[in-house]
């Protein structure tokens, strides 16, 4: 049986099982309720997003999107990840049986990853490729802890998303919204969001007139000194611009949400991730309406200079309302 290690347990997260589940556990008890009333767990829940990054960063986060999954309600869990280490123009699946965690193994639904093949559109990733990736192992050990009571019927589908344009996300949007629809699978979005910094050679700011500069680095007193804003301070600038991408999101308008991130260029890894889940509830058939609500946010830490860098992480649920 081919297996896929959990190549970045020890590093990014406890390879541990029993200090794990602890972890993984307090998260989703610390977890608050969600917005706008809704309680957890969420009633016709279809889809949640979530970050990526290493738990001591995104752990907390996280717990507030897997605390919203009912797991008695899913047979299936699809996930879908941005690749960080390959250049892919479409979408991967895994050629392996099973994802280990340190928790115990997840195993992956081949009749669907046949199916999907089947349409010409989905390729099978390398191990070496499966192994290095990140976004979508990141996921493993909370959905292995939310779902530890039904593993016995519960696969996983994960599927490494490529640099796909506004028209092939489109594309694989229609492909996955049959499944979607299904009331017992359940799609994971895993994303980070503004990656601020030198080192992510991205540092947009938008004062509190409105004006955009799109490289701090470029801005100075005159003195060959660059200058700190404090109207608003940075981490203030990047939630700002984080919101107004969660909003496009929320708004459930794929075009939007593109037209969002061609004029701010905001480093949101999993946009292509997004964006094939905004196409497929696009796609869904009427009379479907579905709700997203954000329910948490964070920052890795607080910008104030331009030499500083910091990672935000957001978590939503996605509900489908009639």
């Amino acid at each position: 049986m081919s297996v896929r290690s959990a190549t970045h347990s020890g590093s990014w997260y406890s390879s541990k099982g029993r200090e794990l589940n602890t972890q993984l556990a307090g998260w989703l008890s610390d977890a608050g309720q969600a917005s706008d009333g809704d309680s957890f767990p969420i009633n016709g829940l279809r889809a949640i997003i979530a970050p990526h990054a290493g738990y001591s960063y995104s752990g907390p986060t996280a717990g507030y999107a897997y605390k919203c999954i009912p797991p008695e309600a899913f047979k299936r869990v699809f996930i879908l990840g941005p690749s960080h280490h390959v250049y892919l123009s479409g979408c991967d699946l895994s050629a392996c049986q099973q994802y280990s965690t340190p928790l115990g193994n997840l195993t992956i639904d081949q009749e669907v990853n046949k199916a999907l093949e089947g349409t010409g559109r989905f390729k099978r990733m390398s191990l070496e490729t499966d192994e290095d990736e990140h976004s979508i192992e990141m996921h493993l050990p909370y959905v292995y802890k939310v779902f530890e009571n039904h593993l016995d019927r519960v696969k996983i589908v994960p599927i490494l998303v490529g640099a796909l344009t506004e028209t092939t996300e489109r594309q694989y949007g229609q492909l996955l919204a049959p499944y979607l629809e299904d009331p017992e699978n359940l799609f994971i979005v895993s994303t980070d969001f503004c990656h601020w910094g030198h080192r992510f050679n991205y540092t947009y700011y938008e004062d509190k007139a409105g004006v955009v500069t799109q490289s701090l680095a470029q801005s100075s007193n005159g003195g060959g000194k660059s200058t700190i804003p404090t109207s608003p301070k940075i981490f203030e600038s990047i939630r700002k611009l984080d919101h107004e991408g969660m909003e496009k999101i929320e708004s459930q308008s794929h075009s939007a949400f593109c037209k969002y991130l061609s004029r701010t260029k905001n480093t949101i890894c999993g946009r292509h991730p997004i964006g094939v889940l905004m196409a497929a509830l696009e796609h869904v058939k009427a009379p479907a309406t579905h709700r997203t609500r954000f329910v948490h946010y964070s920052q890795s830490s607080s910008a104030v200079s331009i030499s500083d860098s910091s990672v935000s992480y957001a978590s939503a649920f996605v509900q489908r309302e009639a």
